[in-house]
């Protein structure tokens, strides 16, 4: 619905100059991209969910200093307590898996820290120290590597995607609960 009206704008600002369809898909998707890289680079950020089990596990302070230690940007956390209908919306691609149910139950049995991260490339590395959804597919060296044994009790949720990290971000965090602050160590991270 929003892509409709956000083409019959462009449509009616650029009549003139554009005259086939084609076109104006071509000029849309070139912006978006132009627009994207606000949510990339430096200043991509990632979704990160620590399970009710890692919470219950005490691994919170581990797995933040893992993410601080590789030089990531803090920028949104809170403890909550997931409703259902969060959960569903937040799994929704699964939903047709016969473990969705066992999941969204599990996720809403207890406390979850949501976290917004903030890096270079920080979606597919964060991917990298989460390790692989099955535990016992993970290196050592990793968070599941190092504290998971099976996967519905894999302590972490983390982003697949830009796009997912957009979408999950926005449905756990409002936009004023983000912070924005200059990290004072980022040259001795960055060239």
């Amino acid at each position: 619905m929003l892509m409709h009206a956000v083409f019959y704008e462009a449509r009616k600002m650029l009549g003139n100059l554009v005259k086939d369809d084609a076109t104006m898909i071509f000029l849309l998707t070139i912006l978006a991209s132009v627009f994207q890289t606000g949510w990339t680079g430096v200043n991509e950020h990632s979704f990160i969910a620590v399970k009710p089990d890692g919470v219950h596990r005490r691994l919170v302070g581990e797995i933040i200093r893992g993410f601080e230690k590789k030089g990531f940007r803090l920028v949104g956390m809170k403890l909550v307590q997931a409703s259902e209908d969060l959960l569903r919306e937040h799994y929704r691609d699964l939903r047709d898996k016969p473990f969705f149910n066992g999941l969204v139950r599990n996720m809403s049995s207890g406390p979850i820290v949501a976290m917004v991260w903030q890096g270079l490339d920080v979606v597919k590395m964060s991917r990298k120290m989460l390790g692989e959804t099955n535990p016992a597919d993970s290196l050592p060296g990793t968070i599941r590597g190092d504290y998971c044994l099976e996967v519905g009790r894999n302590v972490i949720h983390g982003s697949d995607s830009v796009e997912s990290a957009q979408r999950e971000i926005s449905l756990w965090f409002r936009q004023n609960e983000l912070q924005c602050w200059e990290d004072s160590s980022g040259h001795w991270i960055y060239e």
